[in-house]
């Protein structure tokens, strides 16, 4: 009896075994008006997850994807990390927002639980300290560089306006803007903040024709950008309508219509473009899913994740990050490395322009 009950442990321990799980989460905007990006990183997510599982996934263990709702918040981003620490996530993608993203952090650094953002662009982020984040996006320090030498060898003499919305990605990428146009000797005629979320901004369109703004930068999200220059093209007013990195996506576009036409912006080098990405590239087509913006950032993440637990060969958090600070990632986002900060070691912008309907890089 007792050779019995021994045969059915060890029957019930292998079973438990090979149906264990490593539990991994996505965090992002999957409702409100940025669900367009909780999607792509959601879609980036799952593909990652199951091409990892199909080539026998991590330390001989399935990983299962959990999906969690911030809406770009950070009270509900809170609540989202509280959520997926509890559920048992080891490692988290996200989040989307870096006012998400912040907040989120201290929650998964106390928890013990890794953290690698697809998009969040705050420096903040990552100079906050914490070990176990990082985040395989280039910095808005970077960014508003870029941007600041852009308007000041292009638009130096025009009158130029910085509007942002009081975000942290939003206000933060447009002082990091106003701080290197300011550097290069030009002050720009407006800076001020918007409300997001309405319907229309055509009175605050109205207020910069009159002021004869010929160049806009916004920081800020890709709705209330599209919704600025509609309004302006409604009135024939042809300002120069610049942004950041969440105009690089097709809800733009759609929101824009014919008025995103010549607008410019600031956005990574994009992955599709890779040879490394064209197989996963392809496979998104297949399923009807254009795979823009963030979400083969949402992919590497979890690719460069599933690598450095083999390289450690352990889910131990201590052990993952030494071997993400010490080691290379090829991934769909080409050859990936980080600083002791959990920054990418190169830190890089491209400007791009909206032409019939897709953004090209500018030539």
């Amino acid at each position: 009896m007792r050779h019995l009950f021994a045969a059915a442990a060890l029957a019930f321990a292998l079973a438990s075994q090979s149906e264990a799980e490593v539990l991994i989460g996505v965090a992002g905007p999957m409702s409100g008006k940025l669900a367009w990006t909780g999607t792509q990183l959601r879609r980036g997510a799952e593909m990652a997850v199951a091409n990892i599982n199909a080539a026998g996934g991590v330390l001989g263990q399935q990983v299962r994807l959990i999906v969690a709702d911030d809406f770009c918040d950070p009270r509900q981003a809170l609540a989202a990390a509280e959520k997926l620490v509890a559920d048992g996530a080891v490692f988290v993608i996200g989040h989307y927002c870096s006012g998400a993203s912040i907040p989120a952090s201290k929650i998964y650094a106390a928890a013990g639980v890794l953290q690698i953002s697809p998009s969040s662009t705050n420096p903040m982020l990552t100079e906050q300290g914490h070990a176990n984040v990082f985040r395989v996006c280039s910095r808005d320090d970077a960014q508003g560089h870029k941007a600041g030498n852009y308007l000041a060898d292009h638009w130096g003499d025009s009158k130029i306006a910085i509007l942002h919305d009081n975000t942290t990605y939003g206000k933060g990428l447009a002082d990091e803007t106003k701080k290197q146009l300011n550097m290069r000797g030009v002050t720009e005629a407006v800076y001020q903040s918007y409300t997001p979320g309405k319907d229309d901004y055509s009175v605050e369109v109205a207020a910069l024709q009159t002021a004869h703004i010929a160049v806009l930068y916004l920081g800020g999200y890709h709705t209330e950008a599209a919704l600025m220059v509609r309004a302006a093209r409604d009135r024939a007013y042809p300002v120069q309508l610049i942004s950041g990195d969440d105009t690089a996506t097709e809800a733009f576009g759609l929101i824009a219509g014919p008025a995103a036409e010549g607008t410019l912006f600031t956005f990574v080098a994009d992955p599709r473009r890779n040879a490394e990405a064209a197989e996963v590239v392809e496979r998104f087509r297949a399923e009807n899913f254009e795979p823009d913006s963030w979400t083969l950032h949402s992919y590497g993440a979890a690719e460069i994740w599933a690598q450095a637990v083999t390289k450690a060969n352990s889910l131990d958090l201590q052990a993952v990050i030494a071997a993400l600070r010490e080691d290379q990632f090829d991934t769909v986002l080409g050859r990936i490395d980080f600083d002791k900060k959990g920054d990418l070691t190169v830190q890089s912008w491209v400007w791009y322009v909206w032409k019939s309907g897709e953004y090209v890089p500018v030539e």
